[in-house]
């Protein structure tokens, strides 16, 4: 039992005296041309793991912006009607319970959105208003706010409360305590003042330009609407990835529903919305995709050079091999071994150098970018571990396949000729 042992492990058991080598005199495996291939496989891992956490993180940063601001579904009115003037639906009870039967949401909040325009000593500046309820969640801004605090119903210190963007507040000179005058072009046209109560920044600037966020019932009174009426539903559900499905569900549903004024309701995705933006996003895709094919080219070529060499080098050795009776099919074995753990050696290189540059670039964001381009002002990075075990996978079994190709040399070679070779 121990001679087939032996002789079922013989081929890494060269391919392993041939990588490390039996004494420190012994000739290794460390031909410029092998390092270089190394190189080339731990280089191009590095790239495609980096291109794939920066393309994640960027989608991921876009898109988590965009939902921000408007939700993943919205539910206003069945109208054609696109403009942030809506025709109002009554929110009752019962809609509010229908929602919440859906076991993919996770949150359900009214809206009111309304056009204005901004009147300061100086200048003037057409906005858009986004009044909210109680039950609003703020996590988004709260996360992007630059100074003071969100809205705050119980403070009766301010009338008006609201919140504007660090772009507005730039253009129109204001800051946190200052109070603005906003007119609504409506018949007749009404004024009314807000206080700041904080400013936020998100680098989207189609967003940050526009919205200022104030309290539901403000909007309300402007439009002489009842307590139970709004501009539309915001919908978040609990899986980004299921959003599709969620909303072509709700859809139908709503389509069937109908309000105390006998409105249908008109259900959207975030998608639907912003149909531009997240068609820009999946475009990224392709460009990962390049990236990935033809890192795993130039690895592939780099290493299969690496193989021919080392076979070159290694010819009296295959001579002898054969000579004793060793077939061609056992000594592509070794060699194939021997790919492997150069293979492994680029491959754990790499994963480290990409694993600590996107680790530097997430806690220190060395890498700037223009906000007014990107919509953001770092590189951002996504540490996906499934993403980063599916690159290795596929960096290891493609360039393993390659190296099938030039394995077939060694059957060229003759023991008579290659005995002499030096």
């Amino acid at each position: 039992m121990c001679v087939c042992k032996t002789k079922m492990n013989s081929e890494l058991f060269i391919a392993r005296r041939i990588y490390k080598g039996e004494k420190k005199l012994d000739k290794q495996v460390s031909s410029p041309a092998i390092k270089i291939a190394i190189a080339g496989i731990s280089l191009g891992l590095a790239v495609m793991i980096v291109a794939v956490c920066i393309i994640v993180g960027f989608k991921k940063e876009i898109r988590g912006k965009v939902i921000g601001f408007g939700s993943h579904i919205q539910i206003t009115a069945f109208e054609s009607n696109v403009s942030y003037e809506h025709t109002p639906i009554a929110i009752s009870d019962t809609l509010i319970n229908i929602l919440y039967s859906n076991p993919e949401i996770s949150h359900v909040q009214e809206f009111i959105t309304k056009p204005a325009i901004i009147k300061t000593d100086d200048d003037f500046l057409g906005v858009v208003l986004k009044g909210v309820s109680d039950s609003y969640n703020w996590d988004f801004f709260r996360t992007n706010l630059l100074e003071g605090d969100i809205i705050n119903p119980d403070d009766t210190t301010s009338a008006n409360q609201a919140i504007i963007s660090k772009s507005i507040a730039d253009k129109l000179q204001l800051k946190t305590g200052d109070r603005f005058t906003c007119y609504f072009v409506q018949e007749p046209v009404r004024a009314r003042r807000f206080d700041i109560t904080g400013i936020y920044e998100t680098n989207f600037e189609d967003y940050d330009q526009l919205f200022i966020l104030t309290e539901k019932i403000i909007l309300g009174n402007l439009n002489e609407w009842d307590d139970d009426m709004a501009s539309g539903i915001e919908v978040l559900v609990k899986d980004y990835d299921n959003l599709d499905v969620t909303a072509q569900n709700l859809f139908f549903e709503m389509s069937s529903y109908k309000d105390r004024f006998g409105n249908a309701l008109y259900t959207r995705s975030i998608k639907d919305i912003n149909p531009m933006i997240f068609n820009w996003l999946e475009l990224l895709n392709m460009n990962v995709w390049v990236i990935i094919i033809l890192m795993l080219i130039v690895s592939g070529f780099t290493m299969i050079s690496g193989l021919l060499i080392i076979i070159l080098e290694r010819t009296n050795m295959i001579g002898i091999l054969k000579s004793i009776g060793a077939r061609d099919f056992s000594i592509r074995k070794v060699f194939l071994y021997l790919s492997a753990f150069l293979i492994g050696k680029g491959m754990l290189w790499g994963n480290i150098i990409a694993l600590v540059f996107c680790i530097i670039q997430h806690q220190f964001n060395i890498l700037k970018l223009d906000p007014s381009t990107y919509y953001l002002s770092a590189v951002p990075v996504d540490l996906n571990v499934i993403y980063i075990i599916l690159l290795n996978i596929g960096t290891l079994l493609v360039s393993l396949l390659m190296m099938i190709g030039p394995s077939y040399l060694v059957a060229r070679i003759t023991p008579s000729k290659s005995i002499k070779f030096e």
